[in-house]
């Protein structure tokens, strides 16, 4: 199979994306304009017929005071990671960025390795002998994926020491996700262990009420969610980023992202961001306030966006990030805890693989990013 690559417009793009199930929403072309620090690019593999068959949407990061980038694929490119052929699919790409001033390749092939549901991760946490989710037997392993990852190391493509334990790489190497596809509402709810439906009622009777929010509403987003940098101890990221993130994600599909609020005797207690790409729905940002716990706004919260995004047609609800680790004293415990009360599966993927073209810029960067 012949591929040749080059650059494509966004309109392209855009359409490559739209007739797929789905793809990731960092790999959508507007998300190149929430980027905005980054230069970028559309790219496209095309098949000897002169068909598109791939997509990617490249990032370009200057280095300080050289004209060299860094080049990089989030959750991307979007081909076919099957086939026998990956030579043929990125060697051309490879050529492509580093004529482009690349020094270096950063991707995350969106390749699924193992999912554990919830009753396997759950004897992990009562097992004081496991600290790790990896140490848990997983319910599915996809053979395909190690082969894919086999390959790239053949190829020359590097992963990071630490083997991607969470948030090792740039985007999250272990999400959690609740499949939606072939079940009903009800089976979805039974899946909830007892205290998520407890706390759903509990919302419920107290007479919380979740309603959708617009651009207008992103102040009393920001509000809240600096509450909760406060309280977790991050760097918000400011209000004029989620209006940016808003006004150009919309602008390319006026379902991409929404925003969701949880109230209570007319106060807003939490907030969320949903991005939509397809079949595949996620809960992108969340945030609450100090008060109001009691009425479980969080929980109310969670189930209106699942019923949504299953009214939607959506095959999987993503809750993105975890951490692996299922060791109750570890800060991020509480989040796999929070996430598994939904009766999803956690997801690994193979994780972030980079390519450096230029070694001795690959490795100060390396050094510099180490020491941030």
């Amino acid at each position: 199979m012949s591929l040749t690559l080059r650059t494509i417009s966004r309109e392209q793009h855009l359409a490559y994306i739209q007739s797929l199930p789905s793809a990731s929403h960092c790999q959508v072309p507007a998300w190149s304009d929430v980027k905005t620090e980054w230069r970028s690019e559309n790219l496209g593999w095309f098949d000897k017929h002169g068909q598109l068959v791939g997509a990617g949407l490249v990032l370009y990061r200057q280095l300080p005071k050289i004209k060299r980038y860094l080049a990089y694929l989030p959750e991307g490119p979007v081909i076919n990671w099957y086939a026998p052929n990956l030579d043929d699919w990125l060697q051309p790409m490879l050529a492509h960025l580093k004529q482009q001033g690349a020094f270096s390749v950063k991707m995350g092939p969106p390749v699924v390795i193992r999912r554990w549901d919830a009753p396997a991760i759950k004897a992990g946490i009562q097992d004081p002998d496991v600290k790790r989710l990896r140490d848990v037997e997983a319910t599915h392993i996809e053979p395909r994926a190690f082969e894919v990852a086999d390959r790239l190391r053949k190829m020359g493509w590097q992963q990071g020491e630490d083997g991607g334990a969470g948030f090792g790489d740039v985007q999250p190497r272990y999400v959690y996700q609740v499949p939606l596809a072939n079940r009903s509402l009800d089976d979805v709810l039974k899946g909830f262990n007892q205290l998520w439906r407890r706390n759903i009622k509990k919302a419920e009777k107290a007479g919380v009420e979740v309603v959708q929010g617009g651009y207008y509403d992103l102040e009393e987003w920001q509000r809240l969610y600096e509450i909760t940098a406060v309280r977790d101890r991050f760097r918000p990221r400011p209000l004029s980023y989620f209006q940016r993130m808003w006004t150009v994600l919309n602008n390319e599909d006026p379902n991409r992202m929404r925003l969701y609020f949880a109230r209570h005797n007319g106060v807003n207690l939490s907030a969320a961001t949903m991005l939509v790409v397809g079949g595949h729905v996620w809960y992108s940002y969340g945030a609450s306030d100090n008060i109001g716990r009691e009425v479980r706004p969080s929980n109310a919260m969670q189930w209106r966006m699942l019923r949504d995004a299953y009214a939607m047609g959506a095959t999987v609800y993503d809750l993105r990030g975890i951490s692996d680790s299922l060791d109750e004293t570890d800060h991020l415990f509480g989040l796999i805890q929070f996430k598994v009360g939904t009766g999803g599966e956690a997801v690994e993927y193979v994780g972030e693989w980079d390519f450096p073209l230029n070694k001795l810029l690959h490795k100060a960067l390396d050094m510099y990013m180490s020491r941030r």
